[in-house]
């Protein structure tokens, strides 16, 4: 039994050895390791790096190009668009495409092209809008969370879970009718009720992050909780936050035009893509036009979306960032 103990005890010693430096001039070390991170790997910064392996990615370069196209057709559409937004033409309602109206018209004899371009505006503008709104409420309370661990985790957690089995689009409904049907409570109710799962994503992260050896060793050197989760945690979790972000952008353009449906969406004579796609299922058998091109146009955005998502997921691995994060 005696010989047995003094192993035992070597093996704690190693054990709690390989944790946490233990004496000063390790501490000192790791500190200016944090202050002074180099990445051996390239030679370059981390967003650098990050960038070049996302280049290496063909769908997410690709996604990326789409969806340029997409920003820049919208952000240009007064000077490319062939027509008025709003201009009506009740003699040629509901014509297929022609070549002086490359997408058909609608029932009014408003240019499709023309109004899927202004649409872009508001489908973008409400999708970044709200997941930036969902960003900025899940990153904050998934943080202190999973920072404060122990009941307050556990109680924090529990009123996700809560408001996880309620109806959200509901809430969506209730916000709209009391502010009422403009675009600025468009974009707050529907970023409102997104933050549940980025809450948790980023929970998790933290919780995950908290065990890591760099981060034990931050808080033996004396880093403060806050300046760790800011400075060291939060990056490292960047990637399946903005992966999530991606996804949440066409989900929320898809519930915007849930919301057309209702005729809670965007009001007239304004127009996105969900309430092009909801005025076209109307005649979506006579002229199934009016649908196809709207829903086209989220369809390829959803895609391009899901595949830059992937591509910065792999780019900001946090396997990889975690060595040189500061």
């Amino acid at each position: 039994m005696t010989s047995r103990e003094p192993r035992a005890e070597s093996r704690d010693r190693e054990t709690t050895g390989s944790r946490i430096p233990a004496s000063p001039e390790a501490l000192r070390n790791t500190h200016s390791a944090f202050r002074n991170p180099q990445w051996k790997g390239s030679g370059d910064s981390p967003w650098q790096d990050a960038f070049r392996r996302l280049r290496r990615n063909r769908l997410a370069m690709l996604g990326m190009g789409i969806l340029l196209c997409f920003v820049l057709a919208a952000l240009l559409a007064p000077w490319i668009a062939p027509y008025p937004f709003d201009r009506t033409n009740l003699p040629y309602g509901a014509k297929p495409p022609t070549p002086t109206h490359l997408l058909g018209t609608d029932e009014l004899g408003r240019d499709l092209f023309t109004r899927i371009l202004y649409g872009a505006r508001i489908s973008f503008a409400v999708g970044i809008l709200a997941t930036l709104v969902s960003l900025t409420i899940g990153v904050t309370y998934g943080s202190i969370a999973g920072s404060a661990g122990g009941r307050a985790d556990h109680l924090m957690m529990r009123v996700v879970d809560i408001l996880y089995g309620l109806p959200f689009m509901f809430f969506v409904i209730i916000l709209m009718v009391i502010f009422g049907r403009n675009i600025l409570n468009l974009f707050v109710a529907l970023g409102a009720v997104q933050w549940l799962t980025m809450a948790r994503i980023v929970r998790g992260q933290v919780l995950s992050l908290k065990a890591r050896e760099f981060v034990l060793s931050a808080l033996a050197i004396g880093v403060s909780p806050a300046r760790l989760l800011v400075r060291h945690v939060l990056p490292n979790a960047l990637g399946p936050i903005v992966v999530y972000a991606t996804l949440t952008v066409p989900a929320v353009m898809l519930e915007e035009a849930f919301l057309s449906f209702l005729g809670l969406g965007v009001q007239p004579p304004m127009a996105s893509w969900g309430s092009l796609a909801s005025e076209g299922s109307a005649a979506m058998e006579t002229y199934p036009w009016l649908i196809l091109f709207p829903g086209l146009a989220l369809t390829v955005t959803l895609l391009s979306l899901n595949f830059l998502g992937d591509g910065l997921r792999d780019a900001l691995d946090p396997q990889i960032t975690a060595h040189y994060w500061a």
